[in-house]
């Protein structure tokens, strides 16, 4: 009898269902680091019928399927920790309608997140969700992983924006729940259940999104502090002072330091630490808004005041900011990546531990993200050679208290990257046995073989 892999070739061909070890290569990784886990064949799928046709067969023959948009998550959830099929909805890359009068967007999955926001915006419109990634990561990964980025604070995460979609479940059957209205509360709300399943519950193919009209002014400023702590406070007496920003972005000394001389936009030498604060709306209240920021923030305690100037330089801003992430990773032989969220009132107090775990575990570690909502990037820059069981040790007790601090403080473990299999030691240190077994009943209700993404989230 052929086995699945044979009867893929046989209908896709063989330069859609790649075999060959050196092709696999790219699918055996993503940007997580934590290991190499080759598949047996990877499907590069064009249309929903071809997805259908891959769960179908995986099915029948008990084979494991991994999705897979651009492979940028950081918590290796398009790992194929179980070999078996990588299916890729990269080429899958049609933006199937914009309709400005109902302020709606319909893709296919492997529609860059960018592509999306400057087609949009063309037409005077916004679709506001903006991971770090947006270049090259795909709007079928963001539905998966329930992606933010810096405009969640005031706008909301991906969730917000899917209205609904079409998505392939294992063994090949299609669902379309949701709808193209602004609102609507037929049924249960399965599209906010499928956003943020990380590829466990099925496999988008088409996505219909909800946009905004664009803002019509946009206004950006860097404060420079002398300490992280005291940009920590800033952030709380910025909001308490009625601003709201669409944008707060907070950068530590660690990060800056590795980003000098290395970007578009120079920060001060010096900075112990700088906040870039950016707002929208209507260009009549721009400058008041503006300047309210800037009076909150030098009450706080800032040190000095920058004000981007014009479109190019709020770019260079913003290019410098997304920086941080890939800069990090190329200056050091791993860079360990956390993403955790506290109330905004226990920023200050998540960051002293931060540089406790440091200091105590002989660790550097630089903490960026998005300061407005709580979430923190905390990354453990490593420069040793891997496999060393004591420094490995060292690591792990230290992630171990980044975690505990966090919940100490009433925070959550992942605020934008999933659990994926990074993540999955600790999510019964947040949640209580019964509601994990609620989730496997879930799981397996749409998987009842664990076929899909298997071996992802639960520990």
């Amino acid at each position: 009898m052929p086995d699945v892999y044979d009867l893929l070739t046989a209908e896709l061909g063989p330069a859609r269902v790649l075999r060959d070890e050196a092709l696999l290569d790219r699918f055996a990784t993503d940007e997580s680091g934590l290991g190499r886990f080759p598949p047996e064949c990877a499907v590069l799928a064009e249309s929903r019928e071809e997805v259908e046709l891959t769960l179908r067969l995986a099915q029948e023959h008990r084979v494991a399927v991994t999705p897979r948009g651009a492979g940028s998550g950081l918590t290796g959830g398009a790992l194929p920790v179980r070999g078996g099929i990588v299916l890729s909805t990269e080429r899958m890359t049609t933006i199937r309608e914009i309709d400005p009068e109902n302020l709606i967007a319909v893709v296919e999955p492997g529609v860059i997140t960018g592509v999306l926001q400057a087609e949009v915006e063309a037409q005077g419109l916004f679709y506001p969700p903006d991971p770090a990634s947006l270049a090259m990561c795909t709007l079928g990964g963001n539905v998966a992983e329930n992606a933010g980025g810096p405009r969640a604070f005031k706008y909301g995460v991906t969730r917000e924006y899917v209205l609904g979609l079409e998505v392939v479940l294992m063994g090949g059957e299609t669902l379309r729940p949701g709808r193209r209205t602004a609102k609507g509360v037929t049924g249960y709300d399965v599209v906010a259940l499928l956003v943020g399943s990380e590829g466990t519950f099925g496999v988008a193919t088409e996505i219909t999104l909800k946009l905004l009209p664009a803002p019509r002014a946009v206004a950006t400023l860097l404060a420079v502090f002398g300490d992280v702590l005291v940009a920590g406070r800033a952030v709380t007496d910025i909001i308490h002072h009625g601003n709201r920003p669409r944008a707060l972005e907070l950068l530590d000394r660690t990060t800056i330091e590795h980003l000098s001389g290395r970007t578009p936009y120079r920060i001060p030498a010096g900075a112990g630490a700088v906040l870039i604060c950016e707002l929208d709306g209507d260009p009549e209240g721009q400058g008041a808004q503006l300047l309210r920021c800037a009076a909150a923030c030098e009450a706080a305690g800032a040190t000095e005041i920058q004000v981007a100037s014009d479109e190019r330089q709020r770019r260079d801003l913003w290019a410098t900011r997304r920086l941080a992430n890939p800069t990090l990773k190329a200056l050091h032989r791993r860079k360990i990546a956390e993403d955790i969220v506290v109330p905004r009132g226990a920023i200050p107090a998540m960051l002293q531990r931060i540089d406790e775990i440091a200091a105590t575990h002989n660790l550097v570690i630089a903490t960026y993200g998005h300061a407005g909502d709580g979430n923190l990037h905390v990354n453990l820059l490593v420069d040793d050679p891997p496999g060393d069981p004591a420094r490995e040790a060292t690591i792990g007790r230290a992630l171990d208290a980044i975690m505990r601090a966090t919940l100490d403080l009433r925070g959550t473990l992942a605020g934008e990257h999933g659990v994926g299999l990074m993540k999955q030691k600790y999510l019964p240190w947040e949640q209580a046995a019964e509601l994990i077994r609620l989730q496997r009943r879930l799981k397996r209700l749409f998987d009842p073989d664990d076929l899909l993404n298997p071996g992802k989230i639960f520990p």
